[in-house]
């Protein structure tokens, strides 16, 4: 069975890294297992930092629905903080895709059409043909193992029933490879496509459906050692043609309590 792919998180601050180097290949596998709340920007403080883990985590969590309205003063009551406070959490959010931020209407939770759903999938597949065999040219006993060690964090994440880090560890997986083909360009749209991906997957997959184990992550892997390009290609388009003929893309709005949503968060 295939599995999720990606998870948002603030964009920026990863660099590009040398495949061939053993001390760039474990920078990789470390960042491939950091959280996904990294600040984006500088001058990021904690409670920023709690609303944006908030709001994601809701949001994987399918608690805060595509089309919810985030309102500024909810948030303030929520957290006893300013409006400033909340406008900055809430353009880093709109930055990584989690949310829109629309004229007279204010923040609510981004909802991508169909067509946008379809459109970003595909881009998503015709980048992932470009690094694949890059990554596969590229590979070193290092930068195996730091693949080998995102796939074990992948695992754990999914025994333990943490969903939302499921999710964002099979978004680091992704972004690994992306950092492994040595190609900075391509490592900085897989960014944003990874973050978008992770959104529409989160928001129309169905609720309550099981995790699946990461056999087609694990499988390609064994292709990147086998050097066998051609087919790790095949492997990622099928992968993620699967994942998005999951997808329910029509399904219903419904109205929820932010606070309830929040909850614990």
């Amino acid at each position: 069975m295939t599995r999720h792919t990606a998870a948002p998180r603030p964009q920026g601050g990863r660099q590009p890294a040398a495949p061939a180097s053993k001390s760039a290949a474990t920078s990789a596998s470390t960042s491939a297992a950091a959280s996904a709340a990294t600040p984006a920007k500088r001058g990021i403080t904690a409670i920023d930092l709690r609303i944006y883990r908030a709001v994601v985590s809701a949001v994987m969590s399918h608690r805060l629905p595509p089309g919810t309205r985030l309102g500024e003063a909810d948030f303030c009551e929520l957290y006893q903080v300013s409006r400033t406070t909340v406008r900055k959490a809430l353009q880093r959010l709109a930055h990584d895709h989690i949310i829109e931020l629309r004229p007279n209407r204010g923040a609510v939770v981004a909802s991508p059409s169909p067509r946008e759903a379809r459109d970003v999938f595909a881009a998503r597949r015709a980048l992932e043909r470009e690094i694949v065999p890059l990554v596969v040219s590229n590979a070193t006993p290092a930068s195996l193992r730091a693949i080998r060690a995102a796939l074990e964090a992948e695992e754990q994440a999914r025994h333990s029933g943490d969903r939302a880090g499921w999710i964002r560890l099979g978004g680091e997986f992704h972004l690994l490879l992306a950092e492994l083909s040595g190609n900075a360009v391509l490592q900085r749209f897989m960014g944003e496509l990874v973050s978008r991906c992770s959104l529409i997957i989160a928001l129309y997959e169905t609720p309550g459906a099981p995790m699946c184990g990461n056999d087609e992550h694990g499988d390609l892997l064994a292709l990147i050692e086998q050097g066998k390009a051609e087919q790790a290609v095949a492997l990622i388009e099928h992968h993620l043609l699967e994942i998005e003929a999951r997808l329910q893309l029509a399904a219903p709005e419904r109205k929820v309590n932010l606070a309830e949503a929040l909850a614990g968060c």
